[in-house]
């Protein structure tokens, strides 16, 4: 199947199959992949085009054990590996890196899939950081800093792809409140676009930096997927909460026309081909919508608003992020 082919039906396995030659003898890392989501259509179409290895990162193993079998249905010579993962606690991110290291001796391809989303009441992580965009995003920053020797020693096209939402729509970066003003200003539909810009300006980021050691980096949207425990979390009072935000941000504008729902089959075919796609090595730093890269709003653009993001970063883990 010819890349130009691919939209918005494209399933994750007909990318896998069609990218074979990019699957067969890597090894990916995919966060979040539990059962019925994103991430294990994700972990279970590159199953078919036979992997060296699947990394499987999440928070509760009974969640993504049938994914593990799954796979190893599809094939069992893959090795496929659960490492515990919290992305809200950074001591948890550090440990499961220390796993990691001792399973992988490289990592072609990290897929930066888990993520929460609008979450009703206030939250912070451990170290005080507004849940969505701690672990949405700042949780992914440190995974990807510690990861980053297992990548490098991937060589030239090792990727990263980040996974946003057309989400990021509502909000930019809060640089100087990302925490809603300790709670008081909180807007659950704000934050969760906060921490989706920042998955975006991230990316940029990664692709400026990595630049010269080969390495891509991409963002993508796996549209609106209805099946997920993701979207099954979000209330009818919270969505009527998320219509009365668009409203508001939008207010005097067009708003953006409201995302047909995508069946979860095809859920992973964007990321697959930003993981996998040759035709994008000259585009390190896309967004991509229906396997195609798009156009983003200024917020979500790279330059001055990725560095402050990566200041921001640097400040929120208390280290440097040195590529």
């Amino acid at each position: 199947m010819a890349t130009s082919t691919f939209g918005f039906d494209t399933t994750g396995r007909e990318v896998a199959k069609a990218f074979a030659g990019n699957v067969g003898g890597r090894t990916f890392l995919i966060t979040g992949p539990s059962a019925g989501g994103v991430g294990a259509v994700t972990a279970t179409s590159l199953a078919v085009s036979q992997p060296a290895q699947l990394i499987l990162a999440g928070r509760t193993r009974s969640k993504i054990e049938p994914v593990l079998q799954e796979i190893n249905a599809i094939n069992p010579d893959i090795r496929v590996d659960f490492v515990h993962l919290d992305l809200g606690d950074q001591a948890s991110i550090r440990s499961a890196v220390d796993a990691i290291n001792r399973i992988a001796p490289k990592i072609d391809v990290l897929i930066n899939n888990a993520g929460i989303m609008a979450l009703k009441e206030y939250r912070t992580t451990p170290e005080g950081i507004e849940a969505q965009f701690g672990t949405n995003h700042i949780g992914h920053f440190l995974l990807t800093k510690l990861l980053l020797p297992k990548i490098i020693a991937a060589g030239k096209g090792a990727r990263i792809v980040n996974v946003s939402s057309n989400g990021y729509l509502l909000s930019g970066v809060r640089f100087d409140d990302h925490n809603f003003n300790g709670g008081n200003s909180y807007n659950p539909w704000l934050a969760y676009a906060q921490s989706k810009t920042a998955n975006i300006l991230f990316t940029f980021g990664l692709a400026e930096r990595l630049k010269d050691r080969g390495i891509l980096s991409f963002a993508v949207t796996p549209g609106l997927v209805l099946e997920t425990k993701l979207q099954a979390d979000v209330s009818q009072e919270l969505f009527a909460k998320g219509i009365e935000t668009y409203k508001e941000v939008y207010a005097g504008r067009e708003m953006p026309p409201l995302e047909k729902p995508k069946p979860l089959a095809a859920s992973a075919s964007t990321t697959l081909v930003a993981a996998l796609d040759p035709s994008l090595e000259g585009k390190s730093g896309a967004y991509l919508q229906n396997c195609q890269t798009t156009d983003v709003e200024p917020h979500g653009t790279g330059g001055e608003n990725a560095d402050r993001l990566w200041a921001l970063s640097e400040r929120l883990v208390g280290e440097n992020f040195e590529c």
